[in-house]
């Protein structure tokens, strides 16, 4: 699929997210099969089920990547495995916290493009803490609840009414109930 037509399936897939994309350098049209798609903060990889079957069926090789959520450095480190079993060129799919995440694996060289879903774009290496501090906080952010330990979930309130807002009821709660932890 020329990457052209890649943007074209990945945004009608990701519709429901709001997607926005950026493309590395070399923007020429070139074969593209592999998505490597990273779950943002509070989900996990399963939060792409409904749209792995969609670029499948455009003749995708779609891999969803589970992250950690412990670090950043352990997110991307989880990303560069992935992308390391990717045969050819791949594009890189951030969910929210996702964006992150791609924009710090992006430069591996199978990377020929990163799309972002509802998510920040930084540049690579651009500090998070401060990034976020740039805009206003997300109405999710008031049901952050933190272990003693230092991980972090959302209450099923903020989950299903802020986070998952889009979804349906069932599947919103559903989701705030297998949610992840985040690390501080």
């Amino acid at each position: 699929m020329k990457l052209r037509s890649l943007v074209l399936a990945l945004s009608l897939a990701g519709a429901a997210f709001g997607a926005t994309s950026t493309w590395a350098a070399d923007t020429a049209p070139q074969e593209v099969k592999n998505i490597v798609l990273v779950h943002g903060l509070f989900a996990d990889a399963s939060s792409w089920s409904k749209v792995i079957p969609l670029l499948q069926a455009k003749g995708l090789h779609v891999t969803a990547v589970q992250n950690p959520t412990t670090s950043l450095d352990d997110d991307v480190a989880a990303v560069n495995r992935a992308l390391a079993q990717q045969d050819g060129p791949v594009i890189l799919v951030g969910h929210s916290y996702g964006g992150m995440v791609i924009s710090q694996a992006g430069d591996a060289e199978k990377v020929k493009g990163l799309v972002y879903i509802a998510a920040r774009a930084p540049e690579a290496g651009e500090d998070y803490p401060a990034l976020t501090k740039r805009f206003p906080a997300a109405p999710a952010g008031t049901g952050l609840q933190w272990s003693a330990d230092g991980y972090g979930m959302l209450s099923e309130n903020a989950f299903v009414n802020d986070f998952a807002g889009d979804l349906r009821l069932d599947s919103a709660s559903t989701a705030a109930n297998a949610q992840a932890f985040a690390s501080t």
